[in-house]
């Protein structure tokens, strides 16, 4: 168990519950209290004393002059989630038995994480989806041997679902242990960049994990005299959904407008993280939207280019498609396209 404490009243986190809040309601924040170690894994995530692995790598960090390409769905189950199930998961191996029900609700991809790595570390894994998931997510989950739920209404409901079901909460966004676990992917880009930290990095917001994630890491390599700063990064929405875009940028947001996007991965309306990334966005970065038009055309531009992503993943270039953004870009692209064809 990482250390932690609430975003609200500054409580540590005492002990482990099947509540992800602090008692006051608020959110639990990863606190890394050790400096950076270069080596193995386990040397940054000290706190797992077993970890699940599925045969992840280092993955691809395209060159293209000053545009980088992060390929962060070369993942076992084709997505960036990943990272935070291995936190998550290998931490729950620690306080629960093996064979104890699980519960997670999800827009598709993080489901279909929670559920490879749950199965692979003995848990009854139920995940809670909206019903209407694309197909081949649910196809995914189920393929892991998970039992799904297909709940209508809204992503709140969906939540409310997997809290109120029988077994442990697992939630991807509340547990501090998933978030914790998308340090890895700044590591990596500091090192694929010969111990540098780029001048931005863009990334697809919607519940906060990848975002918040991606700060902390590098929060935790200029705390350990590694890199002189945080790059700038760059929150993507899509025009459908832009709860954190709207309370940066001074606009509102209607999530009753009944909007959608091709960007099926990117539905968190009221994130409940919204707190926490405007803070770090108002610090390190800035938020963009971007329309269904500008996702479609990045999507077509990838693909013509030899990497087929998620419509999701390819706001990531729509945001740089429509802007001048000088020095050194990462595009974190997060999901296979082969998950939305």
């Amino acid at each position: 168990m990482i250390r932690a404490v609430c975003a609200s009243c500054g409580k540590e986190r005492s002990s482990f519950s099947n509540v992800p809040k602090c008692e006051c309601g608020g959110v639990w924040v990863p606190k890394v209290d050790f400096k950076y170690r270069e080596g193995s894994y386990r040397s940054n995530f000290p706190y797992l004393e077993r970890v699940v692995e599925l045969g992840e790598v280092e993955t691809p960090l395209v060159n293209l002059g000053n545009l980088k390409l992060k390929l962060d769905y070369f993942q076992p189950t084709f997505s960036y989630k990943d990272r935070g199930s291995k936190s998550l998961i290998s931490s729950l191996l620690s306080h629960l038995k093996k064979g104890s029900e699980i519960n997670e609700d999800s827009s598709g991809n993080a489901g279909a994480s929670i559920s490879a790595y749950g199965k692979s570390a003995g848990f009854r894994v139920n995940i809670f989806v909206p019903n209407t998931t694309k197909e081949g997510k649910i196809n995914q989950i189920k393929a892991y041997g998970a039992d799904i739920h297909l709940i209508p209404g809204s992503r709140k409901a969906v939540g409310d679902a997997a809290a109120g079901h029988p077994g442990f909460y697992a939630s991807h966004v509340l547990n501090p242990e998933f978030r914790d676990g998308m340090r890895q992917l700044s590591y990596e880009i500091f090192m694929q960049l010969g111990h540098k930290a780029p001048t931005r990095i863009f990334v697809p917001v919607s519940a906060g994990t990848l975002l918040l994630g991606v700060v902390s890491g590098f929060e935790h390599l200029v705390e350990s005299g590694e890199s002189p700063s945080v790059p700038e990064i760059v929150g993507v929405q899509t025009e459908a959904v832009c709860p954190v875009c709207a309370a940066l940028n001074g606009f509102v947001y209607d999530k009753e407008s009944g909007m959608a996007s091709v960007a099926d991965a990117l539905v968190s309306k009221e994130p409940v993280l919204l707190g926490l990334m405007t803070e770090k966005l108002r610090r390190y970065g800035r938020c963009v939207t971007v329309s269904e038009n500008e996702i479609v055309e990045a999507r077509s531009r990838l693909s013509n280019m030899g990497f087929y992503v998620e419509y999701s993943s390819a706001t990531v270039m729509a945001a740089i498609m429509k802007g001048r953004f000088e020095g050194e870009n990462v595009l974190v692209l997060t999901g296979n396209g082969l998950k939305t064809p």
